[in-house]
C-alpha cells in the first residue's frame, strides 16, 4: 500500500488518504461526485473540507473522523452514543441468564457418579458464550466494524511474505 499523496497538508478533495475505518485500502474522491470511497472495504465517505472531517455515508449512524494533518483521528458518532444504560443492559443479558441456568443446575444438582454430571456446567459454560457472542455481534454491527474485511486484510499480509 502506497502512502498518501497529502500525508502532511490539509484534507482535500486532489489526494489519497488511508481508509479510517479498514485502514489497509486507500479513500480518494469518487468521479463527478463530492465523495470519497475506499479501494478495499468499499465504504463510502463525504467530507467537510472546512472542518476537515469525513463522515461515513452509508452508515446508518454515520461516524465522523477529522484529519489531522496526517492520519484519522475521532470515529465518533456525531448522535445515539451507547450510554451506561446499555452497558448495563449488555451485561445483565450475559449474566443473568447464565445466572439463573447456574442455580438450576446448583438447586437440583445431578446424582454423583451419573454419566451425565458434567452437563449443568457445561451448560452454563454455554449460556455465557453463546450470550457473549450475541452481545459481540451486536456491538460489532452498531460501531460498522468491518470484522470479516479486518481478517481478510491480515491474511493477505501474512500470505503476501511467503
Amino acid at each position: 500500500m502506497s502512502e498518501p499523496t497529502n500525508s502532511s497538508t490539509r484534507f482535500s478533495f486532489y489526494g489519497t488518504y488511508t481508509c479510517p475505518v479498514c485502514r489497509h485500502g486507500e479513500i480518494s474522491v469518487i468521479p463527478l461526485m463530492e465523495a470519497f470511497s475506499c479501494n478495499f472495504c468499499r465504504h463510502i465517505f463525504t467530507a467537510n473540507l472546512e472542518q476537515q472531517t469525513i463522515k461515513m455515508a452509508d452508515s446508518q449512524l454515520p461516524l465522523t473522523w477529522r484529519w489531522n494533518g496526517r492520519t484519522w483521528t475521532g470515529g465518533y458518532r456525531e448522535e445515539n452514543e451507547l450510554g451506561w444504560g446499555y452497558w448495563i443492559a449488555g451485561i445483565a443479558f450475559v449474566l443473568l441468564p447464565t445466572s439463573l441456568v447456574g442455580l438450576g443446575a446448583y438447586l437440583f444438582p445431578p446424582l454423583p457418579g451419573s454419566t451425565l454430571s458434567w452437563l449443568p456446567l457445561f451448560w452454563m459454560g454455554l449460556t455465557f458464550f453463546a450470550h457473549l457472542t450475541c452481545l459481540g455481534w451486536l456491538v460489532l454491527e452498531y460501531y460498522q466494524f468491518p470484522l470479516s474485511l479486518y481478517v481478510r486484510a491480515i491474511g493477505e499480509r501474512l500470505f503476501a511474505r511467503f
